[in-house]
C-alpha cells in the first residue's frame, strides 16, 4: 500500500509546519480536555439534570467507550478516504456534540451526545498525530511531535481545574460551549493549511469495530446495572453473558479476517500481554477512584468545583514533574523496573486513601495519597511506549501500541462501572458516612487492581535469554523522528503516537 499525498504535503515550508502544529495541537487540547473536564461538573449536573450515580457514571464512560472502540477505525477511515478530509469531519463532529452536550435537555440526552463527542475525538487524536508528522520535515519531527504531546498532556491536568473553574463562574454547560467557536475555526483552517495524504487500498474493519462495540457495551451495562437491579436480574446476566460472547466472537473475527482492527497474534507475545494488562488494571483502578473521589470532594468535604480542580492538580499535574526524570532512569536502568515501581507507588497511594477517608478527613491528610499516585502514574507512563514497542518486532510496533491505548481506555471505563458497582454496594448519598461507608471498599478494589497490575510487571519477560532488554531505552529505541507515524503509516501508527505522548491522569 502507497500513501497518496496532495502537492502541499510535508515539504519543510515554515508557514505550513507552523499551522499544522497549530491545528493538530490546539484540537488534540481540545479532544483531551473533555476526558476530565466533566468530572468536576458531575455534582452540579446531578443537581441541574437530577441524574442517578448510574447516570453520572455514563456522562464520563460514553465518551471514554466510544473513543476506545472507535480510535483506531477513526484513524483508518483517514488513511482510506484521506485523513485531513476525515479529521476535518472529526473536528465538526466533535463540535456539534459539544453543542448538543450544552443543549441537553436531561441526562439522557447529555449521554448521548457525550457518546458521539467521543468518536468525535477518536478521530481527532489519531489522524492530528498522522497529518503533523506528514507536514514536519523528518528532522524537526521530533520537536513537532514534543510540542503536541505537552499541550495534550497540559489538557488532561488541567481538565480538572477548567471544569471546576467554569462550574463555579458560568454554568456546566460552558464546558461543552467552549469547544464550539474552537471547532468551527479549526475545521476549516485544517482543510486550507494541511496538506491532505491517504492510503490506497486500505481496509475497514467494520464487522469487529461493531462486535467490539457491542461486547464492551453489554459489559459495562451489566456492571453499572448490577446493584440497582440485582445480579442475578435478566437485564444484567443478559448483558455481561452477551457481551462475554460477544467478545468472543470478535475474537474468532479477529483471528480469521484478512485486515483485523487488533491483530491476535500480539497477544501471544507475553511481554506484549503483560503490559497491555497492566495497563487495563491500572486504569480500572485509577479512573474509577477519581471519579469518586471528586464527588468526595464536592459532596462531602464542601469545596467548591474550582477548588477541587485545584487540589487534583496534586495528582493529575504530576505526571509533567515526574515523567521526564522516569524517562532517564529508565535509559539506565530500563523500563520494566520504572514502570513496576511506578504501579507499587499508586497500589501505596489507594491504601493510604483507603485508610486515611472518613467524611472530616484533611486535605492535608490526603495530600501524600494524590501525589504518590500522581508520581506513581509518572512513573508508569515515561517507559511504556519503549516497553510496548520493544516487546513487539519493529514492523508490528504502530499496531501493538494502538491496541495498548485502546485496551486502557477500556480499562478506564469498566473501572468507572466497578468501582462505582462497589461504592453503590455498601454506601451511598443518604449521609456522609454512608458516603465514606461506599467509598473505602471501592478504594480497597481499585488498589486492588493496580496492586494486580503491578503483580503482572513483575512476571513479565524482562531479558531476551542472552540478549538486549526487551524494552529498549530511550538511547536504543527509534527517535520521535524514526518512530513518528510517517505520511504512510497509517491507522496504527497514528493511533500509537498519539497515546505516546499522552501521560495523562486517566491513560
Amino acid at each position: 500500500m502507497s500513501a497518496v499525498n496532495s502537492p502541499a504535503s510535508g515539504g519543510g515550508n515554515k508557514k505550513v509546519v507552523l499551522w499544522a502544529i497549530i491545528t493538530t495541537s490546539v484540537a488534540s487540547f481540545m479532544a483531551g480536555l473533555d476526558q476530565l473536564v466533566i468530572i468536576t461538573a458531575l455534582p452540579t449536573i446531578k443537581d441541574k439534570l437530577g441524574g442517578s450515580l448510574t447516570d453520572l457514571e455514563w456522562t464520563v464512560n460514553a465518551y471514554t467507550l466510544s473513543f476506545a472502540v472507535l480510535m483506531m477505525f477513526g484513524a483508518a477511515l483517514g488513511d482510506r478516504f484521506g485523513r485531513r478530509k476525515v479529521f476535518s469531519l472529526g473536528l465538526l463532529l466533535f463540535t456539534g456534540a459539544s453543542a448538543a452536550a450544552a443543549l441537553a435537555p436531561g441526562i439522557e440526552e447529555l449521554i448521548a451526545a457525550r457518546a458521539v463527542q467521543g468518536a468525535g475525538a477518536a478521530i481527532i487524536m489519531p489522524l492530528s498525530v498522522t497529518l503533523l508528522t506528514a507536514a514536519v520535515p523528518a528532522e524537526k519531527r521530533g520537536t513537532a511531535l514534543g510540542i503536541w504531546g505537552a499541550v495534550n498532556g497540559l489538557s488532561v491536568a488541567a481538565g480538572p481545574l477548567v471544569g471546576g473553574a467554569i462550574v463555579e463562574h458560568l454554568s456546566w454547560q460552558w464546558i461543552f460551549w467552549l469547544n464550539v467557536p474552537i471547532g468551527l475555526v479549526l475545521a476549516p483552517v485544517s482543510m486550507r493549511m494541511l496538506a491532505e495524504s491517504k492510503i490506497s487500498g486500505s481496509r475497514l474493519d467494520a464487522v469487529g469495530t461493531v462486535l467490539a462495540s457491542l461486547g464492551l457495551f453489554g459489559i459495562v451495562l451489566g456492571l453499572i446495572k448490577g446493584h440497582g437491579d440485582g445480579w442475578t436480574s435478566p437485564l444484567v446476566l443478559g448483558s455481561m453473558i452477551g457481551g462475554a460472547v460477544v467478545m468472543v466472537l470478535f475474537v474468532v473475527w479477529e483471528n480469521h479476517t484478512e485486515h483485523p482492527m487488533v491483530p491476535m497474534r500480539l497477544f501471544r507475545i507475553k511481554a506484549f500481554t503483560a503490559i497491555n494488562l497492566a495497563g487495563a488494571l491500572m486504569s480500572v483502578g485509577m479512573f474509577g477512584a477519581i471519579f469518586l473521589m471528586t464527588q468526595f470532594f464536592q459532596s462531602i468535604q464542601g469545596y467548591s468545583a474550582m477548588e477541587t480542580g485545584v487540589r487534583l492538580l496534586a495528582w493529575t499535574a504530576m505526571p509533567m514533574v515526574v515523567a521526564p526524570l522516569g524517562g532517564m532512569v529508565s535509559d539506565r536502568i530500563g523500563g520494566k523496573p520504572v514502570v513496576t515501581l511506578g504501579l507499587a507507588m499508586m497500589t501505596a497511594g489507594m491504601v493510604w486513601w483507603a485508610f486515611v477517608l472518613e467524611p472530616g478527613t484533611s486535605y492535608v491528610a490526603q495530600l501524600p495519597s494524590l501525589m504518590i499516585c500522581g508520581a506513581g502514574m509518572a512513573l508508569f507512563y515515561a517507559p511504556l511506549m519503549n516497553l510496548t514497542m520493544g516487546s513487539v518486532k519493529e514492523h508490528e510496533q504502530g499496531i501493538a501500541s494502538g491496541v495498548t491505548a485502546a485496551t486502557r481506555e477500556v480499562g478506564a471505563a469498566l473501572g468507572v462501572a466497578l468501582l462505582a458497582s462497589i461504592f453503590s454496594a455498601n454506601g451511598g448519598y443518604a449521609s456522609p458516612q454512608n458516603f465514606v461507608d461506599g467509598l473505602v471498599p471501592a478504594m480497597w478494589v481499585g488498589a486492588a487492581a493496580v496492586a494486580a497490575a503491578t503483580l503482572s510487571m513483575l512476571i513479565a519477560p524482562g531479558r531476551k535469554a542472552g540478549g538486549p532488554p526487551v524494552a529498549q531505552s530511550a538511547s536504543t529505541a527509534p527517535s520521535a523522528s524514526q518512530s513518528a507515524p510517517a505520511p504512510a503509516t497509517g491507522t496504527a501508527g497514528a493511533a500509537a503516537a498519539a497515546e505516546e505522548s499522552a501521560p495523562a491522569a486517566v491513560r
